[in-house]
C-alpha cells in the first residue's frame, strides 16, 4: 500500500519539526552568549528546558494517543508547540529574560511530546515486520535531520534577525506540519483481542531484556548529546570557526547521522535482529567519541572531521532501540513500553547538556567527550545478548 509511505513521511516530518526546536537551542549558544550575556552553564539549562517539558508530558500524551488516536494527538500537540514558540519569539519570551523564556520552552517541549508519543506508533502500525527496521530507521532520521536543519538555520537567523527571528521560524515550521498532519494523516488499524482471550502477558516479568534495552538506549543518549549539543561551540572556541560556518558543518554531520539510522535499520531487517547491530554500533560509538576527545585535547584540522564522524555515528542506534522495544513488548504492551523508553532517553537528554556544560567549563571539552565514550562502553555491555525469544518479531505492533 502506497499510503503507508505517506504516513511515514508525515510521521517523520512531525518528528523533524519537533526535534528542530527541542534540540535546536544549542545552535543559538553563541548568540545567547554574546547578546544575552549568558554563561555556558546558563545556556545549558535553557538547552535542557524543552526536553524537561517533553519528559514530563510523554505518559499523558501516550494515554491520549491510546484513547483518541495518533492523528489528533500529533496535530494538537504540535500546533500548541507552534503557539508557544511564537510567544517565545515575542517580548514575553526572548525579550522577557531567562526565566520567562525557559518557562515557554518547557511548555513547548511538553506540547511537542505528543509527537514523540504518537508518531512512532503511527509509522510502525502501517509497516510489516520485514520492513519495520527500515521504516523506523527512516522515521528516526527525524532527530539528526531536525538538528541539522536547526544547525543550518539557527545561526543564520540569529545573525540576521536575532534570537526572536530564530524562534519565529521554529514556530512557523511546527504550525505548517501540524496542519499537514491534521489534513492527511490516518491512524493505523489496531488489532482487537478475541472475545474471552486471556490478557497479554507482562513482558517485563521473568526477563530483564526490556529493561536492559531501555537502559542501553538511555546511556547512548549521553555520547549523542555531548557530541551534538556542543560541537558548534567547540569549533568556535577551539578552532576559531564562525558560528555560521560551524553550523553548516554540523548540518552535514546530522545528514550523516540520518543516513546511519537508515543503514542501521536496513541492516537489522537483513540479519533479523535489532540487538546485534545495536551492540556493535554502541561499541563503535565508544571508539569514535574517544577519538574525538583526543582531537579536542590537541586541536587540529582533524577536530572537525572527528566531530562530523562522532555526530553521525552516535545517532545510529536510536531507531534500533525503539524497534527492539516495540517488538519485544508486543502489540498489547508496545505503547507503554515505548513510553518508558522515550522517558528514559529524554530524561537523559535533559540532564546531559547542563552536566556536560558544567564539566566543559571546569575541565575543557575533551574530558566531557572522554566521559561520554566510557558511558557508550557501558551501553554496549548492557545491550542484551541475542536469544531466540529476545528478538522474536511480532506480527503486528500498533
Amino acid at each position: 500500500m502506497r499510503r503507508r509511505w505517506l504516513m511515514l513521511a508525515l510521521g517523520t516530518g512531525a518528528q523533524t519539526a519537533a526535534c528542530a526546536f527541542v534540540y535546536g537551542i544549542p545552535y543559538l549558544a553563541p548568540a545567547l552568549r554574546d547578546t544575552a550575556h549568558l554563561t555556558l552553564p546558563q545556556i545549558g539549562l535553557l538547552i535542557a528546558c524543552p526536553t524537561a517539558g517533553l519528559v514530563a508530558a510523554l505518559v499523558a500524551w501516550g494515554a491520549a494517543a491510546d484513547r483518541y488516536g495518533e492523528r489528533v494527538v500529533i496535530a494538537t500537540g504540535l500546533g500548541g508547540a507552534a503557539a508557544l514558540l511564537a510567544l517565545a519569539a515575542g517580548p514575553v519570551g526572548a525579550g522577557g529574560g531567562r526565566a520567562a523564556l525557559g518557562a515557554l520552552l518547557v511548555l513547548a517541549g511538553a506540547a511537542g511530546a505528543s509527537v514523540y508519543s504518537a508518531s512512532g506508533r503511527l509509522v510502525m502500525g502501517w509497516f510489516s515486520p520485514k520492513e519495520r527496521g527500515l521504516a523506523m530507521g527512516i522515521r528516526q532520521t527525524a532527530t539528526p535531520l531536525g538538528m541539522g536543519a536547526a544547525a543550518l538555520a539557527m545561526p543564520l537567523l540569529a545573525a540576521g534577525s536575532g534570537v526572536r527571528g530564530a524562534f519565529a521560524f521554529l514556530a512557523a515550521v511546527c504550525g505548517i506540519v501540524a496542519c499537514l498532519v491534521a489534513l492527511f494523516a490516518a491512524d493505523p488499524v489496531r488489532p482487537r483481542a478475541a472475545p474471552g482471550a486471556a490478557p497479554a502477558a507482562n513482558p517485563y516479568r521473568g526477563s530483564a531484556a526490556l529493561w536492559r534495552i531501555h537502559g542501553a538506549g538511555a546511556l547512548l543518549v549521553v555520547p549523542q548529546f555531548t557530541a551534538g549539543a556542543f560541537a558548534l561551540v567547540l569549533l568556535v572556541d577551539t578552532r576559531g570557526w564562525s558560528a555560521v560556518g560551524a553550523g553548516r558543518l554540523i548540518a552535514v554531520a546530522q545528514v550523516l547521522g540520518a543516513c546511519s539510522r537508515i543503514a542501521a535499520g536496513r541492516w537489522s531487517d537483513r540479519v533479523g535482529s535489532r540487538l546485534r547491530p545495536m551492540r556493535r554500533l554502541a561499541a563503535a560509538t565508544a571508539v569514535v567519541v574517544a577519538a574525538t576527545a583526543l582531537t579536542s585535547a590537541f586541536p587540529s584540522p582533524l577536530t572537525a572531521a572527528a566531530l562530523v564522524l562522532a555526530v553521525g555515528v552516535t545517532a545510529s542506534t536510536n531507531g534500533l532501540s525503539f524497534t527492539a522495544t516495540a517488538e519485544r513488548a508486543g502489540p498489547a504492551w508496545s505503547g507503554r513500553a515505548l513510553g518508558v523508553h522515550n522517558t528514559g532517553q529524554n530524561l537523559t537528554a535533559a540532564v546531559v547538556p547542563p552536566l556536560s556544560a558544567a564539566l566543559i567549563s571546569a575541565c575543557g571539552y575533551w574530558p566531557a567527550l572522554a566521559a561520554a565514550s566510557v558511558v557508550a562502553c557501558g551501553a554496549a555491555a548492557l545491550v542484551p545478548v541475542d536469544a531466540a525469544h529476545a528478538q522474536a518479531v511480532v506480527s503486528s505492533v500498533p
